[in-house]
């Protein structure tokens, strides 16, 4: 089978490329990319940067060149329902993206994991208020990505599939000002978010170092799901 697999960051697929053979640079028009085999499957990975439109992109510059019999939209994701925990594995059963829905397949695995509504807004969910607004919508996680690539995916007539994992929980706020430094090009600017940081050390910096370790154990928690899944 052949899989597209669309994140914001290449450290959303770490956990997954421990898991694949025979990785290799795809030569694809978006931010970074790697073909590699994972069991039976073909995997296309593609990041391009936070967002819908930079999702979207992505979609359309892998699929004339690589073929896909299902795309993926996974990566990190923000906790609506208080229920999950940091690095909990949270499988789509549709995309809510303003006014549009997407349906979502699921997946097959003996790994536990949760199912939900997937929210995708254009900004980063910062405060717990936030959170707990977009749970009133039905919503189990949120993040920027999926609406784009389901949008796209259903104008090539490609089934879709969305796997997330949980990095910040839905009771916390961020003191750093990530909406504030993300930049047009999907990426975020470092040296903005290091001279917020500096000028509240105390609660920003350990803020930072908590969510450098939470990616790096739900990236990993992630790769492992995805190699025992069965799209």
């Amino acid at each position: 089978m052949r899989i597209l697999m669309i994140a914001a960051d290449p450290m959303e697929f770490t956990g997954i490329l421990r898991h694949t053979m025979d990785a290799r640079p795809a030569h694809l028009a978006v931010d970074w990319s790697r073909s590699a085999r994972l069991g039976a499957h073909r995997l296309v990975l593609a990041a391009n940067g936070a967002g819908a439109q930079r999702a979207a992109a992505a979609v359309d510059a892998a699929l004339p060149s690589s073929p896909a019999d299902a795309i993926v939209s996974t990566g990190f994701c923000g906790a609506l329902a208080p229920e999950l925990a940091i690095a909990d594995i949270v499988v789509g059963t549709a995309i809510s993206a303003g006014p549009r829905i997407f349906s979502a397949l699921l997946p097959v695995s003996q790994r536990q994991h949760h199912e939900g509504v997937v929210c995708s807004i254009d900004h980063v969910a910062q405060t717990a208020d936030e959170k707990r607004r977009l749970r009133a919508g039905g919503a189990s996680i949120v993040e920027m990505e999926a609406g784009g690539v389901a949008d796209r995916a259903a104008a090539h007539g490609v089934p879709l599939y969305c796997v997330r994992v949980v990095t910040d929980l839905a009771g916390e706020d961020m003191a750093n000002n990530f909406n504030q430094a993300l930049r047009p090009d999907g990426h975020f600017a470092t040296m903005s978010i290091l001279r917020g940081t500096l000028r509240h050390p105390l609660v920003r910096l350990p803020e930072l170092l908590r969510l450098r370790n939470r990616c790096a154990l739900a990236a990993r928690v992630l790769g492992d799901f995805v190699a025992d899944c069965r799209f």
